[in-house]
């Protein structure tokens, strides 16, 4: 395989620089329309969105909608960009990602280094809207009114995106998780609301894995009362597991395989709650076609990816859809959603 050869050359950069070269690499490619049909066994329907395939990329690669179309060309069933603030900012001082090979895993702390809204706006509006793109918005680390950046995200965007994500669960920006607290959570979710019209994207939330065991419960009630429209859980963790890179012991917040088990309890703990009414999007350790399955059949709905392509390289979208399509042809699905939740 092509990526096993560069592979060794990418790893003699640290781990930012290396992002920056795929970045590159794909704006020079530049993608071509999705070559995933909209048929067969992978199509889903979340949120009035029809998807070609479950299988996502998940918010922080692309944090400022550089290359969603080219993700898209890498057979990817929709492309989430972000995480985007109102204003730029460079983020956390580096080093601030690190790959944990030994663990199949990344730490980062890079805490929503972006270009801001008026620069990704004017680059996804160039676009020609093709395949499914998510807009992940977050609030300016040094802002006095969080819940108005998150309001400003939507309204700016909302024309542009094919549903938009509310992001209050990296855990890089301080206090941020704050707003998964119920009187926190009840504000955003009721502005949110307030300021949405007919016709707007569906807005879906992210929360982190690191909840207590009634955040599920409350969290949903929320989501419920204010009409959100999925849930994508979760984001990266901030405990460690026991690890074996010298990296393990880094700030921030861990993805990839330590992850998985984790995620896939919480999606487990979500669905019991949603009881499969409100869509879930589950993310965190997912590697492979197994992976996602378990995913699924725990009850999301559709699944993202991010830290595994670190590993095993830009075909992991298609090898992932493939094997998700012999998985639901050998239990007898006829499609994606016949599977969601079958082991809740």
């Amino acid at each position: 395989m092509l990526y096993d050869l560069i592979k060794p050359f990418l790893y003699r950069f640290d781990a930012e620089t290396a992002h920056g070269l795929a970045i590159a690499g794909l704006k020079l490619w530049g993608g071509a329309a999705p070559a995933v049909p909209a048929t067969g066994r992978l199509v889903s329907t979340v949120a009035g969105i029809t998807f070609a395939n479950p299988v996502g990329m998940a918010a922080g690669f692309d944090k400022d909608g550089e290359v969603p179309d080219a993700l898209l060309g890498l057979g990817f069933g929709f492309a989430e960009v972000g995480t985007i603030t109102p204003l730029p900012q460079a983020g956390n001082p580096k080093p601030r990602l690190f790959r944990l090979v030994e663990d199949r895993a990344v730490i980062n702390r890079m805490g929503f280094n972006n270009g801001g809204l008026q620069a990704a706006h004017m680059r996804l509006a160039a676009r020609a809207r093709r395949g499914v793109v998510g807009i992940n918005v977050g609030a300016n680390k040094e802002t006095a009114d969080r819940v108005g950046d998150y309001v400003t995200g939507i309204a700016t965007m909302k024309g542009l995106a094919d549903y938009i994500t509310i992001n209050i669960s990296s855990p890089n920006t301080p206090g941020l998780r704050d707003l998964q607290g119920d009187a926190e959570l009840e504000a955003l979710l009721s502005a949110v609301a307030a300021a949405r019209a007919a016709g707007d994207p569906p807005i879906f939330l992210k929360v982190a894995p690191d909840l207590d065991d009634e955040a599920p419960a409350r969290i949903v009630a929320a989501v419920r009362r204010h009409g959100i429209d999925g849930i994508i859980v979760s984001n990266t963790t901030i405990s460690r597991p026991p690890l074996a890179s010298a990296h393990g012991g880094e700030t921030g917040g861990l993805s990839g395989a330590p992850l998985r088990d984790l995620a896939q309890r919480r999606i487990g703990d979500f669905y019991r709650e949603t009881r499969g009414d409100i869509p879930l999007i589950g993310v965190g350790g997912i590697a492979n076609a197994d992976d996602a399955y378990a995913r699924i059949r725990a009850g999301a709905n559709l699944v993202q990816v991010y830290s595994a392509m670190v590993y095993e390289g830009p075909g992991i979208a298609r090898a992932i859809a493939d094997g998700l399509d012999a998985l639901l042809a050998r239990d007898g699905f006829a499609q994606v959603a016949d599977a969601v939740g079958v082991d809740a």
